[in-house]
């Protein structure tokens, strides 16, 4: 039985976290710590609630009807193995991560289960309200598939 940490799940859904109308599911923990996080209460790991991953799967398949869902943090990278393991119970679900690491530190196995991916840390000195999706300019959202 594989588990996961979560913060928290928006149910209402947001137009802000990536394409579309989309759940966010807020995972615990985080190793980055970025200056000026908007997310701080997810750094600690032992702060979250430990959930096993098929019931969370279950949960969203119920709340989540358009099955548009962003998995963010925290640091989703941090629980990688759950992550894969809890994406491969979704494959009909349009998945958007939300990590602060570049694309060549992602497992090639998560980003098959991926349609969406935002990378890069943020970084203040860059903040942005205008471009789509993300918090500073250096950071990117990738269509998968």
């Amino acid at each position: 039985m594989k588990f996961i940490y979560i913060n928290s799940i928006r149910e209402n859904p947001s137009l802000c976290d990536g394409p579309g109308y989309r759940t966010v599911l807020f995972l615990q923990g985080c190793n980055l710590r970025c200056r000026n996080c908007h997310n701080k209460s997810t750094w600690e790991i032992s702060k979250g609630k430990k959930v096993e991953i098929h019931e969370l799967a279950s949960f969203l398949r119920e709340k989540c009807g358009n099955k548009k869902l962003t998995i963010s943090g925290g640091e989703p990278l941090l629980q990688v193995d759950s992550l894969i393991a809890f994406c491969k119970l979704l494959p009909d679900f349009n998945i958007c991560l939300y990590t602060g690491h570049v694309l060549s530190d992602i497992p090639q196995e998560l980003l098959t289960l991926l349609n969406y991916i935002k990378v890069g840390p943020f970084m203040n000195e860059f903040k942005t309200t205008t471009k789509p999706f993300v918090g500073s300019t250096n950071q990117e959202i990738i269509k998968l598939r």
